[in-house]
């Protein structure tokens, strides 16, 4: 046994390493961003995938031929990858296969705070939330042996408390060799027509039922004995919280909360006298709990939101539902001053365009001195928003749209939209701007296809997005230096505003951040070439 000081993120990466996972896929997504990265820096196989999406449909691949499969992304990536989500459900895997849902409560660095607690349910896929960095390498080593043993995908579900808060970690003595893979052929359970999905869900419904029965006899649900006036049932870093909160109560901590070992919670309500869930974001523990008829209490609805820490538990347990202190103000983020995208807003914001925007470090656009955006909604819709306008505004506002999307944005989801902007063309034309700063900047720095770089920054293939618009109908396309050309630049804005062309404009300036890297990993490539 080794112990190491590890965040959630670096324990859930060692962890896939000790259990020999043979392929490690995702998007970079705060907070998820670093468990691919650390995987891959302690010698685990691990790419970075286009979107969420294809990065599951890899997983599914490598897991359909018996792979230990890892697939992680932050919650709003789940989304992206909802549709192979509640198939692969169906179909089940021959190896194992762990998907990583790093959920924001509080939105720390997201455009919502869902809870994704919900997918597990609505999907149909068993789901274990750890409490520390511990139980953060514990339970995917756990998820990848339950996996395989029900040949079903397990949802593991962290929180940015867990993500980046270090832990010591006791890490196992025997380390796991890759799976040995070899796909045989099984087309009733892997092809999923209507004839064979039918019987497919039904085997789901069993497997959940089978997987219920062993969750109220796993010790990972664990009882922690204290007084019989309060009983406290709670996960993940809820219970941390919870735990400091009320040291006197009896807690029932749920490890893995779907399916719910709804028997076992019934017995723990029934041994205390008041039994309050303690649950961060959505109500998911306490309304699942009250529906199987158990007399629980909950949180006030002002609890749902943000995340919950000692303070808020004490509040909830004295059913105090006063108006919080405001939180401190902090310095609002900023663009970075030698940005390459400065400029380009500057020059929106004069022109008084009408910006859809998108997710990334341009979205900081929105703030002062520019105040050039004017939607934000998810990956990728800049461009498909932006066309919604220019279809249905008035010319003299419909002249005026503009969608401003990053270079990994457009890789992830931008793509599309450019095809119904060259098939579904508005009578005016439109505008993209692409900013292209040749990394994934707002994460932390990370490649993308079209970088030209693997997720370790050895040399890859470099997707050509001007041929590539070029190949796609796009009429304009233009590659520019936004702040070196700026004379350039304002005039090509102001051309293809006025035009009823469709017009792509890479703006492509590396990130100020990343340019001393990327120098010196082209240096490396040369030096080896």
């Amino acid at each position: 046994m080794t112990r190491m000081l590890l965040s959630g993120n670096e324990a859930v990466a060692q962890a896939a390493l000790d259990s020999g996972v043979n392929l490690g896929a995702g998007y970079p997504g705060t907070p998820s961003t670093e468990i691919l990265e650390h995987f891959s820096a302690i010698g685990g196989a691990a790419q970075w995938s286009p979107n969420e999406k294809v990065a599951l449909e890899v997983g599914i691949g490598a897991a359909f031929g018996g792979a230990k499969a890892l697939v992680t992304m932050k919650h709003v990536g789940l989304n992206v990858a909802a549709d192979p989500l509640f198939t692969v459900a169906y179909t089940g895997v021959s190896g194992s296969l762990v998907i990583i849902s790093a959920d924001d409560p509080g939105m720390a660095s997201s455009q919502n705070e869902q809870d994704n607690r919900n997918y597990a349910k609505a999907a149909g896929v068993p789901m274990l939330e750890p409490s520390d960095s511990q139980q953060a390498y514990d339970y995917l080593a756990l998820a990848l042996q339950l996996s395989h043993q029900w040949q079903i995908p397990i949802i593991l579900r962290v929180t940015t408390r867990i993500c980046h808060s270090k832990g010591i970690v006791n890490t196992a003595d025997t380390k796991l060799s890759p799976s040995e893979c070899n796909f045989q052929r099984d087309i009733p359970g892997r092809v999923m027509v209507p004839a064979y999905a039918r019987p497919a869900h039904r085997r789901l419904r069993e497997k959940l039922n089978k997987i219920a029965q062993w969750n109220e006899e796993t010790e990972i649900n664990e009882i922690i004995p204290g007084g019989k006036e309060l009983g406290i049932i709670t996960s993940g870093i809820s219970y941390v919280h919870a735990r400091e909160a009320a040291p006197e109560a009896s807690f029932l901590k749920l490890s893995m909360t779907y399916p719910l070992p709804l028997n076992k919670i019934r017995q723990f309500a029934d041994s205390v006298q008041r039994c309050v869930v303690i649950d961060e974001g959505d109500p998911y523990l306490v309304d699942a709990i009250r529906a199987a008829g158990i007399c629980v209490e909950g949180k006030a609805d002002l609890y749902r939101f943000g995340e919950l820490n000692v303070e808020r538990v004490k509040r909830i347990l004295a059913n105090d539902t006063t108006a919080e202190p405001a939180p401190p103000k902090g310095k609002p983020p900023q663009l970075c001053q030698g940005c390459p995208h400065r400029h380009v807003f500057e020059v929106l914001s004069a022109k008084k365009c009408i910006v859809a925007g998108d997710i990334g470090c341009y979205t900081l656009g929105v703030l002062p001195p520019f105040e050039a955006m004017d939607t934000c909604v998810c990956m990728g819709a800049s461009i498909s928003v932006g066309l919604g306008l220019r279809h249905t505004l008035p010319e003299d506002q419909a002249r005026r749209v503009v969608s401003v999307i990053g270079d990994s944005t457009f890789v992830h989801s931008g793509i599309t939209g450019i095809v119904d902007m060259v098939y579904n063309r508005p009578k005016t034309g439109h505008v993209v701007l692409i900013l292209d700063n040749s990394t994934t900047a707002m994460t932390g720095l990370q490649e993308h296809p079209g970088t030209g770089r693997l997720l370790n920054h050895e040399p890859a293939y470099q997707l050509d997005f001007a041929a590539m618009l070029t190949a796609m109908g796009v009429d304009n396309v233009h590659v520019l230096d936004a702040g070196k050309e700026s004379d350039n630049f304002e005039q090509i804005l102001t051309d293809s505003l006025a035009c009823d062309q469709t017009t792509v404009i890479i703006a492509r300036r590396p990130c100020i951040l990343a340019a001393k890297k990327i120098r010196e990993y082209q240096t490396k490539q040369e030096n080896a070439c």
